[in-house]
């Protein structure tokens, strides 16, 4: 669920919020990369990764309800040069999803570094050049709509003049790289892929901050949000459908209903809802990534997934005006498969 467009309050908690989840096709792998602590609302308060938290991919296979595998990252403290230390684990089974369980160490190192783990494992983590593109203009069209029921009304809207808004802007990322030859996830099999942040307290447990799933999630239904104050922050994405389902579901009634784009808005609604959630980014392994109109499947840093979600929730084609060659540079076809920001 991205949290780019939070208040000045985000720059105090950035390195907890989820901008964006990514997952896609590497070299003879797959690549699941996580964007926290974006300088979009200013400069950010504090850089790096939060040294109390865990960061975590967590994955489902064959479309079960919850994790066999998920994937955690902690962070030290910063040394002389800035970089902080980094360790992975992997938990599976019925440990994937219990935060007290211990997992198997993979690979350590430190941020702005490759390091390299068990059975071909790469990892790599830092202040990058967001690849993220969109002209906030456009979004904020649709957040009144969906937000009052009311008509989308693009008059106003011009294409040919869009911009990004992200232009110049960074973030932290998590880049994790895991070979074909894994045991699970070998090429073929169904994975769903949700990304959360979760912070120790101080009765020695964890508590989930923030979790990230579709593309623009937050944005379109949730945009007030900036204190991590609605329950879907905490929730397992198994308990999406019965706790949120009829919000998205009536959200997206309202506003084609208003815009006139469905003979049957309650039932496009439902239908909507029911692509969307449980909110975890679906891919099959070794597939060419693709999240848009007519394929979504997985999400590579080149998509316009905001182009492709306005457009379904509004059952209308929303023009965003901008291509993926605004970002070209900001991305590679190699690990880490990004481009590391200038200190």
């Amino acid at each position: 669920m991205s949290h780019h467009l939070d208040t000045p309050l985000a720059a105090k908690n950035g390195q907890l919020f989820l901008d964006d989840l990514y997952v896609f096709q590497g070299e003879d792998s797959t690549v699941l990369m996580m964007d926290v602590n974006s300088n979009i609302t200013g400069v950010y308060a504090e850089p790096g990764f939060h040294l109390e938290a865990r960061y975590e991919f967590k994955v489902h296979v064959d479309g079960e309800d919850f994790e066999s595998l998920t994937y955690r990252f902690a962070f030290g403290g910063p040394d002389a040069d800035g970089r902080q230390s980094l360790r992975l684990e992997v938990l599976s089974g019925a440990d994937a999803r219990e935060d007290g369980a211990v997992g198997a160490l993979v690979a350590q190192g430190r941020t702005g570094e490759s390091a390299t783990g068990d059975d071909g494992v790469r990892v790599w983590a830092g202040r990058i050049c967001d690849s993220f593109y969109i002209d906030l203009s456009l979004l904020f069209i649709i957040n009144a709509a969906v937000g009052e029921g009311s008509k989308v009304d693009l008059s106003a809207w011009k294409p040919g003049e869009a911009k990004n808004t992200f232009a110049g802007t960074t973030v932290e990322t998590i880049v994790l790289e895991i070979p074909h030859t894994h045991p699970v996830l070998r090429p073929g099999a169904r994975i769903g892929v949700w990304a959360a942040t979760k912070l120790a307290t101080d009765a020695g447990g964890w508590r989930q901050i923030n979790r990230a799933g579709n593309p623009m999630m937050w944005p379109i239904f949730w945009p007030t949000d900036t204190e991590f104050t609605d329950p879907a922050n905490a929730r397992h994405p198994s308990r999406d459908v019965a706790e949120a389902g009829s919000y998205l579901a009536d959200r997206v009634a309202a506003v084609v209903a208003a815009t006139g784009t469905s003979a049957d808005p309650e039932a496009y609604g439902r239908q909507v809802a029911g692509q969307l959630l449980p909110d975890v980014l679906s891919y099959t392994v070794g597939t060419p990534a693709q999240f848009g109109f007519a394929i979504r499947n997985g999400r590579t840093q080149a998509d316009n997934a905001p182009e492709a979600m306005l457009s379904l929730v509004t059952n209308s084609g929303v023009p965003a005006g901008l291509t993926q060659a605004v970002a070209a540079d900001l991305r590679t076809s190699q690990f880490p498969y990004i481009v590391q920001a200038k200190a």
